[in-house]
């Protein structure tokens, strides 16, 4: 449930929109003033930002100025001005979205929406883009750097043959899933590949010693008796 901060001084509009935010799934924090507005915000950081312009002693534009000192939160600014300067300003000093007052409920929770739709497809492509370039897959204690060749159990770097560091790529990309000896034999070795299948039991066979030699490094790799090979961690 994404969290929001509605900031707005007139008692009845603050009802109306908390009622109505609260009503499409989201969990509200209201303030009147934007020192109690910046106090809420720093002690539990919200999702997004409602925030009035017209507001006593420091006004919205100020608040959303001292909130974009510190955070990318998502700020949609509620004002009864409308002239481009206002919109401008706004826009200028960090809002990411602005409404006219007077403004259907309706308009208001679309625009909440895809904000936050917004952060969520940003912050997931962040994470994407963070893990394309660090190419590192981490289960538990066990680090596989792709790049590198390279796997690590705890503090501890296994040294693996090429062919060893392919199959252990393969089982724990599908982790928890029973690879089938033939599928092994074809994603690993090459679909072209007519040798005997004990050479996939050899090399499960040394990756298995050298991941049991350490913490943590047991039983990875199960074994289904006719069928294949699982990795468990």
């Amino acid at each position: 449930m994404a969290k929001i901060l509605l900031v707005e001084d007139e008692a009845s509009l603050q009802a109306t929109i908390a009622y109505n935010l609260k009503k499409a799934g989201y969990e509200i924090a209201t303030a009147s003033d934007g020192e109690t507005a910046l106090a809420l915000a720093e002690e539990t950081p919200p999702d997004l930002v409602v925030l009035d312009i017209m507001l006593p002693n420091m006004d919205g534009l100020e608040v959303c100025r001292n909130l974009r000192r510190s955070s990318g939160v998502p700020i949609i600014i509620l004002t009864a001005r409308d002239s481009e300067i206002d919109r401008v300003v706004g826009l200028e000093i960090g809002a990411d979205d602005y409404l006219t007052k007077p403004f259907s409920m309706r308009e208001l929770i679309a625009r909440v929406k895809a904000l936050l739709r917004r952060r969520e497809l940003t912050e997931q492509d962040l994470v994407a883009r963070t893990q394309a370039v660090a190419n590192v897959i981490t289960i538990d204690t066990l680090s596989i750097d792709v790049d590198a060749y390279r796997v690590r159990l705890g503090e501890h770097d296994i040294n693996l043959k090429p062919k060893e560091f392919e199959l252990l790529l393969h089982l724990v990309n599908h982790r928890g899933i029973v690879c089938p000896t033939r599928q092994l034999l074809g994603e690993v070795w090459g679909y072209d590949y007519y040798g005997d299948s004990r050479t996939l039991a050899v090399h499960i066979h040394g990756l298995r010693e050298k991941l049991d030699a350490h913490p943590g490094g047991s039983r990875l790799i199960e074994t289904v008796r006719g069928v294949g090979y699982r990795f468990s961690g």
